[in-house]
């Protein structure tokens, strides 16, 4: 299935999906394109944001860029890599029957399903900026993702879980 399609499929039962991206079998390269996609598509969410920020400080936007983009597209995935790792160690910890690519797959798909929620928060920030409505929308993608993660992590753990 598309990308596109699967992601509209997670919002209606996000542990099929992964369920499914599972069975399909352990494909690194399927896992690294999800974090990428989703490094990418946030760093593209600031740009509203950022390019308020420079229009009313009265800073230099290219600066504010760069410094996003190594943040967002070269920091951040190893940052969600030592987070599934992590939450990987965890789980056989407490008898989890995971496997690192499982963990990795649960965590960045959940990141990747919930970008378009990463991209209204950027949209709200660029357009209204901080308050309630950016709080509220910055809210609503942490509760998504949450639930994404730990439906997929489930599912990750086996058929039994």
């Amino acid at each position: 299935m598309p990308v596109t399609t699967d992601i509209v499929a997670t919002y209606r039962g996000p542990g099929r999906v992964v369920r499914r991206l599972l069975d399909m079998g352990p494909r690194e390269d399927r896992a690294l394109a999800f974090v990428m996609a989703f490094c990418v598509v946030g760093f593209i969410a600031q740009l509203p944001g950022l390019a308020r920020r420079a229009h009313l400080e009265n800073l230099e936007l290219n600066m504010l860029l760069g410094g996003a983009l190594l943040g967002s597209v070269f920091i951040l995935p190893l940052m969600f890599y030592f987070l599934a790792w992590i939450s990987y160690l965890g789980a056989k910890l407490v008898g989890g029957k995971s496997t690192s690519y499982g963990a990795r797959l649960a965590l960045f798909w959940a990141l990747l399903a919930s970008a378009p929620l990463v991209l209204l928060n950027g949209l709200i920030a660029g357009f209204i900026g901080p308050g309630p409505a950016q709080t509220a929308a910055g809210l609503l993608w942490v509760v998504v993702f949450v639930w994404f993660w730990f439906s997929g992590f489930r599912q990750a753990q086996g058929p039994a879980a």
